[in-house]
């Protein structure tokens, strides 16, 4: 399944949001970031296409940066709340999650806030493999964030076969046409992931290869 981050605005990238919809079948969830978070105010397009989305039966997770603890609580928590009130978000997507032990009551809290404010769905975000207390707060913990030549030797720490794969994210940038990332996501128990082709400082204004490539 694809967890897909598409931080491109619906009116710049109208073909490529129609086609993610019409992808439902093959989407886990759908990160909706309009603005690095929410914005300052609804953007009405960005509601169109969450609603959109929702009607097909896939997740919205509203975008909020965690600067990996270090932004208050409150800030993320408002970020959380905007993205149910203004576009429906039904799950959260914490980004930039610091991965050690000793932040988990931190995390701990915003992930009962999360919960609080709607979030059907919880992803963390940590690009890295974090300790193994955090694979307890959420529904899906992202633990590989990087470009395709740095995946394919990736290292898989023992503690995560105690835990299904659906429990777990790869995303992967850089990645060339044909590259069996779908294949080495499976192999390294993650059982959603996203791999697209976009690279440098904004590589996720690209779609998954997977959906260029399907019929």
């Amino acid at each position: 399944m694809l967890l897909v981050p598409l931080y491109e605005h619906p009116d710049d990238r109208p073909d490529d949001w129609e086609l993610l919809i019409r992808s439902a079948g093959l989407l886990h969830s759908v990160v909706l970031n309009p603005a690095s978070g929410p914005g300052e105010a609804r953007d009405a397009r960005f509601a169109v296409v969450a609603e959109r989305l929702r009607d097909a039966g896939v997740p919205v997770l509203g975008y909020a940066d965690t600067d990996y603890g270090r932004r208050p609580h409150a800030d993320v928590v408002r970020d959380l709340l905007r993205h149910r009130d203004w576009y429906g978000a039904d799950g959260a997507f914490l980004d930039q999650a610091a991965p050690d032990p000793a932040l988990l009551g931190h995390y701990g809290r915003l992930a009962v806030a999360a919960r609080a404010a709607g979030a059907r769905t919880l992803v963390l975000n940590h690009g890295v493999h974090p300790d193994p207390g955090y694979a307890e707060l959420a529904d899906l913990v992202v633990t590989f964030e990087g470009p395709w030549d740095a995946y394919r030797n990736a290292a898989v720490p023992s503690w995560t076969a105690d835990h299904p794969a659906d429990r777990f994210c790869h995303l992967v940038y850089a990645v060339p046409p044909g590259a069996p990332a779908a294949e080495l996501a499976r192999q390294r128990r993650a059982a959603v992931h996203c791999a697209v082709p976009g690279t440098g400082a904004h590589p996720w204004g690209t779609l998954p290869n997977a959906l260029r490539d399907a019929p």
